[in-house]
Protein backbone atom coordinates (compact mmCIF):
# COMPACT_ATOMS: atom_id res chain seq x y z
CA UNK A 1 0.00 0.00 0.00
CA UNK A 2 1.28 3.46 -0.93
CA UNK A 3 2.15 5.57 2.08
CA UNK A 4 -0.15 8.58 2.38
CA UNK A 5 1.84 11.76 1.92
CA UNK A 6 1.50 14.71 4.24
CA UNK A 7 -0.24 17.85 3.02
CA UNK A 8 0.91 21.24 4.26
CA UNK A 9 -1.52 24.16 4.08
CA UNK A 10 -0.72 27.87 3.98
CA UNK A 11 -2.77 31.04 3.82
CA UNK A 12 0.02 33.03 2.18
CA UNK A 13 3.28 32.63 0.29
CA UNK A 14 5.61 33.62 3.15
CA UNK A 15 5.24 30.46 5.28
CA UNK A 16 5.24 28.40 2.10
CA UNK A 17 8.61 29.88 1.14
CA UNK A 18 9.90 29.29 4.66
CA UNK A 19 8.95 25.63 4.33
CA UNK A 20 11.00 25.32 1.13
CA UNK A 21 13.97 27.15 2.64
CA UNK A 22 13.79 24.91 5.72
CA UNK A 23 13.95 21.86 3.44
CA UNK A 24 17.13 23.21 1.85
CA UNK A 25 18.73 24.26 5.12
CA UNK A 26 17.79 22.35 8.26
CA UNK A 27 16.08 19.65 6.20
CA UNK A 28 19.34 18.69 4.52
CA UNK A 29 17.94 18.68 0.98
CA UNK A 30 19.98 19.79 -2.04
CA UNK A 31 16.98 20.23 -4.33
CA UNK A 32 13.25 20.91 -4.10
CA UNK A 33 11.07 20.06 -7.12
CA UNK A 34 7.59 21.58 -7.38
CA UNK A 35 4.86 20.71 -9.87
CA UNK A 36 2.06 23.28 -10.22
CA UNK A 37 -0.43 24.30 -12.87
CA UNK A 38 -0.31 27.66 -14.60
CA UNK A 39 -1.96 30.47 -12.62
CA UNK A 40 -1.04 28.79 -9.33
CA UNK A 41 1.56 31.44 -8.55
CA UNK A 42 4.89 29.82 -9.44
CA UNK A 43 6.45 33.09 -10.60
CA UNK A 44 5.22 34.90 -7.48
CA UNK A 45 6.62 32.05 -5.39
CA UNK A 46 10.05 32.42 -7.03
CA UNK A 47 10.07 36.17 -6.32
CA UNK A 48 8.93 35.67 -2.73
CA UNK A 49 11.72 33.11 -2.27
CA UNK A 50 14.22 35.61 -3.66
CA UNK A 51 12.90 38.41 -1.43
CA UNK A 52 13.01 36.37 1.78
CA UNK A 53 16.84 36.26 1.90
CA UNK A 54 17.38 38.46 4.54
CA UNK A 55 15.16 40.96 5.96
CA UNK A 56 15.76 39.35 9.36
CA UNK A 57 19.53 39.10 9.04
CA UNK A 58 20.02 42.28 7.01
CA UNK A 59 22.23 40.38 4.57
CA UNK A 60 22.60 40.65 0.83
CA UNK A 61 20.34 38.73 -1.56
CA UNK A 62 21.21 35.08 -2.03
CA UNK A 63 19.09 33.77 -4.95
CA UNK A 64 19.84 33.71 -8.67
CA UNK A 65 16.50 33.08 -10.34
CA UNK A 66 15.22 32.17 -13.78
CA UNK A 67 11.59 33.01 -14.48
CA UNK A 68 9.41 35.28 -16.63
CA UNK A 69 11.22 38.32 -15.20
CA UNK A 70 14.55 36.94 -16.42
CA UNK A 71 13.23 36.66 -19.96
CA UNK A 72 12.07 40.28 -19.76
CA UNK A 73 15.68 41.41 -19.29
CA UNK A 74 16.10 40.72 -23.02
CA UNK A 75 14.06 42.84 -25.49
CA UNK A 76 14.10 42.99 -29.29
CA UNK A 77 14.92 46.08 -31.34
CA UNK A 78 13.72 45.02 -34.79
CA UNK A 79 14.87 48.15 -36.65
CA UNK A 80 11.37 48.76 -38.01
CA UNK A 81 12.53 51.68 -40.15
CA UNK A 82 15.20 49.82 -42.16
CA UNK A 83 14.46 46.19 -41.23
CA UNK A 84 18.16 45.28 -41.30
CA UNK A 85 19.87 45.81 -37.91
CA UNK A 86 17.88 43.49 -35.65
CA UNK A 87 19.39 43.16 -32.16
CA UNK A 88 18.45 41.77 -28.77
CA UNK A 89 19.02 44.41 -26.08
CA UNK A 90 20.11 43.70 -22.49
CA UNK A 91 18.87 45.54 -19.42
CA UNK A 92 22.19 46.93 -18.23
CA UNK A 93 20.83 47.90 -14.80
CA UNK A 94 20.15 44.29 -13.77
CA UNK A 95 22.53 42.51 -11.41
CA UNK A 96 21.96 39.44 -13.56
CA UNK A 97 24.57 40.84 -15.96
CA UNK A 98 27.25 41.68 -13.36
CA UNK A 99 30.79 41.79 -14.75
CA UNK A 100 30.00 40.67 -18.30
CA UNK A 101 32.96 42.56 -19.76
CA UNK A 102 35.50 40.57 -17.78
CA UNK A 103 33.83 37.17 -18.00
CA UNK A 104 34.06 36.51 -21.77
CA UNK A 105 30.45 35.40 -21.86
CA UNK A 106 30.44 34.36 -25.54
CA UNK A 107 32.93 31.57 -24.83
CA UNK A 108 30.88 30.46 -21.83
CA UNK A 109 27.49 30.53 -23.57
CA UNK A 110 28.47 28.85 -26.85
CA UNK A 111 29.25 25.38 -25.42
CA UNK A 112 25.71 25.27 -24.02
CA UNK A 113 24.02 26.94 -27.00
CA UNK A 114 25.53 24.81 -29.73
CA UNK A 115 24.10 21.67 -28.15
CA UNK A 116 20.65 22.82 -29.23
CA UNK A 117 20.81 25.32 -32.13
CA UNK A 118 22.91 26.22 -35.19
CA UNK A 119 23.08 30.05 -35.01
CA UNK A 120 25.86 32.18 -33.57
CA UNK A 121 25.94 35.54 -31.75
CA UNK A 122 28.13 38.44 -30.69
CA UNK A 123 27.69 40.63 -27.61
CA UNK A 124 28.32 44.37 -27.88
CA UNK A 125 29.35 45.23 -24.31
CA UNK A 126 29.43 48.97 -24.99
CA UNK A 127 25.85 49.25 -26.27
CA UNK A 128 24.43 46.24 -24.36
CA UNK A 129 23.04 44.45 -27.37
CA UNK A 130 23.42 41.09 -29.08
CA UNK A 131 23.56 40.39 -32.81
CA UNK A 132 22.76 36.96 -34.23
CA UNK A 133 24.01 35.25 -37.38
CA UNK A 134 23.55 31.93 -39.13
CA UNK A 135 25.45 30.05 -41.80
CA UNK A 136 23.27 29.02 -44.75
CA UNK A 137 24.01 27.03 -47.87
CA UNK A 138 23.39 28.73 -51.21
CA UNK A 139 23.89 27.59 -54.80
CA UNK A 140 26.52 29.44 -56.88
CA UNK A 141 26.52 28.28 -60.52
CA UNK A 142 25.35 24.88 -59.44
CA UNK A 143 27.88 24.56 -56.63
CA UNK A 144 26.97 24.79 -52.94
CA UNK A 145 28.52 27.62 -50.95
CA UNK A 146 28.28 28.50 -47.24
CA UNK A 147 27.38 32.10 -46.52
CA UNK A 148 26.95 33.85 -43.16
CA UNK A 149 23.75 35.88 -42.82
CA UNK A 150 24.14 38.68 -40.25
CA UNK A 151 21.63 40.48 -37.99
CA UNK A 152 19.01 37.76 -38.21
CA UNK A 153 15.85 37.59 -36.11
CA UNK A 154 15.79 34.22 -34.36
CA UNK A 155 12.55 32.40 -33.57
CA UNK A 156 10.80 32.58 -30.20
CA UNK A 157 11.89 29.05 -29.36
CA UNK A 158 15.51 29.84 -30.32
CA UNK A 159 15.36 33.04 -28.27
CA UNK A 160 14.17 31.08 -25.22
CA UNK A 161 17.02 28.61 -25.67
CA UNK A 162 19.55 31.44 -25.97
CA UNK A 163 18.32 33.14 -22.78
CA UNK A 164 18.33 29.80 -21.01
CA UNK A 165 21.93 29.15 -22.09
CA UNK A 166 22.85 32.65 -20.90
CA UNK A 167 21.43 31.69 -17.51
CA UNK A 168 23.25 28.34 -17.51
CA UNK A 169 26.58 30.08 -18.14
CA UNK A 170 25.94 32.41 -15.19
CA UNK A 171 24.86 29.45 -13.04
CA UNK A 172 28.12 27.73 -13.90
CA UNK A 173 30.07 30.86 -12.94
CA UNK A 174 28.20 30.88 -9.62
CA UNK A 175 29.07 27.23 -8.99
CA UNK A 176 32.71 27.92 -9.88
CA UNK A 177 32.83 30.78 -7.36
CA UNK A 178 33.30 33.70 -9.77
CA UNK A 179 33.70 36.94 -7.81
CA UNK A 180 30.71 38.63 -9.48
CA UNK A 181 28.39 35.81 -8.36
CA UNK A 182 29.76 34.79 -4.96
CA UNK A 183 26.53 36.07 -3.39
CA UNK A 184 24.54 33.19 -4.96
CA UNK A 185 23.53 30.50 -2.45
CA UNK A 186 20.37 29.28 -4.21
CA UNK A 187 19.04 28.85 -7.72
CA UNK A 188 15.31 29.20 -8.24
CA UNK A 189 14.35 27.97 -11.70
CA UNK A 190 10.75 28.34 -12.86
CA UNK A 191 9.57 26.79 -16.16
CA UNK A 192 12.68 27.14 -18.34
CA UNK A 193 11.20 25.19 -21.25
CA UNK A 194 8.38 27.36 -22.62
CA UNK A 195 8.01 27.19 -26.44
CA UNK A 196 10.32 24.17 -26.68
CA UNK A 197 9.62 20.82 -28.32
CA UNK A 198 9.96 17.57 -26.39
CA UNK A 199 13.44 16.77 -27.73
CA UNK A 200 14.87 20.08 -26.52
CA UNK A 201 12.97 19.75 -23.25
CA UNK A 202 14.66 16.42 -22.55
CA UNK A 203 18.10 17.72 -23.57
CA UNK A 204 17.77 20.88 -21.46
CA UNK A 205 16.49 18.96 -18.44
CA UNK A 206 19.35 16.46 -18.59
CA UNK A 207 22.00 19.17 -18.95
CA UNK A 208 20.49 21.17 -16.10
CA UNK A 209 20.46 18.15 -13.80
CA UNK A 210 24.14 17.43 -14.46
CA UNK A 211 25.07 21.05 -13.74
CA UNK A 212 23.08 21.08 -10.50
CA UNK A 213 24.56 17.79 -9.33
CA UNK A 214 28.06 19.10 -9.99
CA UNK A 215 27.41 22.22 -7.93
CA UNK A 216 25.28 20.74 -5.14
CA UNK A 217 27.94 21.22 -2.46
CA UNK A 218 28.00 24.96 -3.11
CA UNK A 219 24.51 25.94 -4.34
CA UNK A 220 21.09 24.45 -3.61
CA UNK A 221 18.20 24.70 -6.07
CA UNK A 222 14.41 24.95 -6.32
CA UNK A 223 12.79 23.97 -9.62
CA UNK A 224 9.11 24.57 -10.35
CA UNK A 225 7.20 23.69 -13.51
CA UNK A 226 3.76 23.08 -14.99
CA UNK A 227 5.30 20.90 -17.72
CA UNK A 228 4.80 17.24 -16.82
CA UNK A 229 7.54 15.88 -19.09
CA UNK A 230 10.13 18.31 -17.69
CA UNK A 231 9.04 17.68 -14.09
CA UNK A 232 9.15 13.90 -14.46
CA UNK A 233 12.53 14.14 -16.16
CA UNK A 234 14.00 16.21 -13.32
CA UNK A 235 12.58 13.75 -10.77
CA UNK A 236 14.29 10.92 -12.62
CA UNK A 237 17.62 12.71 -13.09
CA UNK A 238 17.83 13.80 -9.44
CA UNK A 239 16.37 10.69 -7.83
CA UNK A 240 19.71 9.64 -6.31
CA UNK A 241 20.26 13.09 -4.80
CA UNK A 242 18.92 14.49 -1.54
CA UNK A 243 15.73 16.17 -2.71
CA UNK A 244 12.01 16.62 -2.12
CA UNK A 245 9.16 16.57 -4.61
CA UNK A 246 5.93 18.49 -4.13
CA UNK A 247 2.65 19.17 -5.84
CA UNK A 248 1.54 22.79 -5.27
CA UNK A 249 -2.11 23.69 -5.55
CA UNK A 250 -3.94 27.00 -5.18
CA UNK A 251 -7.39 26.45 -3.68
CA UNK A 252 -9.87 29.31 -4.01
CA UNK A 253 -12.81 29.36 -1.65
CA UNK A 254 -15.07 32.38 -2.03
CA UNK A 255 -12.71 35.33 -1.46
CA UNK A 256 -9.98 33.40 0.33
CA UNK A 257 -6.95 31.65 -1.08
CA UNK A 258 -5.17 28.65 0.36
CA UNK A 259 -2.00 26.96 -0.85
CA UNK A 260 -1.56 23.23 -0.36
CA UNK A 261 1.85 21.60 -0.69
CA UNK A 262 1.81 17.82 -0.94
CA UNK A 263 4.90 15.61 -1.00
CA UNK A 264 4.90 13.16 -3.90
CA UNK A 265 7.38 10.62 -2.46
CA UNK A 266 9.34 8.59 -5.01
CA UNK A 267 6.73 8.79 -7.75
CA UNK A 268 6.36 11.97 -9.82
CA UNK A 269 2.84 13.33 -10.08
CA UNK A 270 1.15 12.83 -13.42
CA UNK A 271 -0.85 15.96 -13.90
CA UNK A 272 -3.96 14.38 -15.45
CA UNK A 273 -4.38 12.19 -12.35
CA UNK A 274 -3.98 15.22 -10.10
CA UNK A 275 -6.54 17.11 -12.19
CA UNK A 276 -9.01 14.25 -11.82
CA UNK A 277 -8.53 14.30 -8.07
CA UNK A 278 -9.30 18.02 -8.03
CA UNK A 279 -12.44 17.49 -10.10
CA UNK A 280 -13.58 14.74 -7.76
CA UNK A 281 -13.06 16.98 -4.73
CA UNK A 282 -14.92 19.84 -6.42
CA UNK A 283 -17.81 17.51 -7.26
CA UNK A 284 -17.97 16.20 -3.68
CA UNK A 285 -18.05 19.69 -2.18
CA UNK A 286 -20.38 21.15 -4.82
CA UNK A 287 -17.82 23.88 -5.63
CA UNK A 288 -18.07 23.36 -9.37
CA UNK A 289 -17.29 26.18 -11.79
CA UNK A 290 -17.86 26.49 -15.51
CA UNK A 291 -14.18 26.05 -16.39
CA UNK A 292 -14.28 22.54 -14.88
CA UNK A 293 -15.94 21.40 -18.12
CA UNK A 294 -12.80 22.58 -19.97
CA UNK A 295 -10.63 20.59 -17.57
CA UNK A 296 -12.80 17.47 -17.96
CA UNK A 297 -12.66 17.64 -21.74
CA UNK A 298 -8.88 18.08 -21.64
CA UNK A 299 -8.57 14.88 -19.59
CA UNK A 300 -10.78 12.97 -22.04
CA UNK A 301 -8.67 14.23 -24.95
CA UNK A 302 -5.45 13.04 -23.27
CA UNK A 303 -7.06 9.67 -22.55
CA UNK A 304 -8.16 9.34 -26.18
CA UNK A 305 -4.66 10.14 -27.43
CA UNK A 306 -3.10 7.64 -25.01
CA UNK A 307 -5.35 4.83 -26.29
CA UNK A 308 -5.01 5.83 -29.98
CA UNK A 309 -8.62 6.95 -30.33
CA UNK A 310 -9.79 9.42 -32.97
CA UNK A 311 -11.91 11.74 -30.82
CA UNK A 312 -12.19 12.70 -27.15
CA UNK A 313 -15.73 11.26 -27.06
CA UNK A 314 -14.33 7.80 -27.87
CA UNK A 315 -12.90 7.66 -24.33
CA UNK A 316 -16.46 7.43 -22.94
CA UNK A 317 -17.87 5.29 -25.76
CA UNK A 318 -20.11 2.56 -24.41
CA UNK A 319 -21.13 4.28 -21.17
CA UNK A 320 -24.77 5.10 -20.57
CA UNK A 321 -25.80 8.43 -22.14
CA UNK A 322 -22.49 8.68 -24.02
CA UNK A 323 -24.02 10.89 -26.75
CA UNK A 324 -25.47 13.33 -24.21
CA UNK A 325 -22.18 13.52 -22.32
CA UNK A 326 -20.13 14.11 -25.47
CA UNK A 327 -22.47 16.86 -26.67
CA UNK A 328 -22.47 18.52 -23.25
CA UNK A 329 -18.67 18.54 -23.04
CA UNK A 330 -18.39 19.81 -26.59
CA UNK A 331 -20.80 22.66 -25.91
CA UNK A 332 -19.93 23.62 -22.36
CA UNK A 333 -16.15 23.51 -22.79
CA UNK A 334 -16.18 26.23 -25.46
CA UNK A 335 -17.64 29.13 -23.51
CA UNK A 336 -15.76 32.18 -22.29
CA UNK A 337 -14.97 30.52 -18.99
CA UNK A 338 -12.03 32.37 -17.50
CA UNK A 339 -10.05 30.78 -14.70
CA UNK A 340 -9.53 34.29 -13.31
CA UNK A 341 -13.27 35.11 -13.15
CA UNK A 342 -14.84 31.75 -12.36
CA UNK A 343 -18.60 31.39 -12.45
CA UNK A 344 -20.36 28.71 -10.48
CA UNK A 345 -22.27 26.13 -12.50
CA UNK A 346 -26.03 26.01 -12.43
CA UNK A 347 -27.51 23.15 -10.38
CA UNK A 348 -28.50 21.24 -13.53
CA UNK A 349 -24.99 21.49 -14.97
CA UNK A 350 -23.50 20.40 -11.66
CA UNK A 351 -25.54 17.21 -11.75
CA UNK A 352 -24.62 16.61 -15.39
CA UNK A 353 -20.93 17.16 -14.66
CA UNK A 354 -21.02 14.71 -11.73
CA UNK A 355 -22.59 12.05 -13.95
CA UNK A 356 -19.92 12.48 -16.65
CA UNK A 357 -17.10 12.37 -14.10
CA UNK A 358 -18.55 9.31 -12.35
CA UNK A 359 -19.00 7.45 -15.64
CA UNK A 360 -15.42 8.21 -16.66
CA UNK A 361 -13.92 7.20 -13.29
CA UNK A 362 -15.99 4.01 -13.17
CA UNK A 363 -14.66 3.05 -16.61
CA UNK A 364 -10.96 3.72 -16.04
CA UNK A 365 -10.70 3.33 -12.24
CA UNK A 366 -7.78 5.65 -11.53
CA UNK A 367 -6.29 5.44 -8.05
CA UNK A 368 -6.64 9.11 -7.19
CA UNK A 369 -4.44 10.81 -4.58
CA UNK A 370 -5.85 13.13 -1.96
CA UNK A 371 -4.76 16.63 -2.92
CA UNK A 372 -6.77 19.20 -1.02
CA UNK A 373 -7.72 19.57 2.61
CA UNK A 374 -11.02 21.30 3.17
CA UNK A 375 -10.69 24.80 4.58
CA UNK A 376 -12.47 23.70 7.78
CA UNK A 377 -9.86 21.02 8.48
CA UNK A 378 -6.26 21.09 9.57
CA UNK A 379 -4.12 23.95 10.78
CA UNK A 380 -2.98 26.77 8.58
CA UNK A 381 0.56 28.07 8.81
Amino acid sequence: MTKKQKIYTYKSMKPLVQRIRDDLNGGGQNFVLIYAYNSTGKTRLSMEFKNTWSKKKNTKRDTLYFNAFTEDLFTWDNDLENDTQRVLRLNSSSRFFSGLHELEMENRIRPFLHRYVDFDFKIDYEEWKIRFSREVQIQMRGNPKIETVENIKISRGEENIFIWCFFLSIAQLSIDGAEAYKWVKYFYIDDPISSLDDNNTIAIGSDLAQLLIRGKDRIKAVISSHHSLFFNLMCSELKRQEHKQYFLHLHKNNKTHMYTLQATAETPFFHHVAMLSELQKAAQTGQLYTYHFNTMRSILEKTAVFFGMNDFSDSIKGVDDEVLYARALNLLSHGAYSLFEPREMSDDNKELFKKILTAFLNRYRFDLPELIIDSQQGNYS
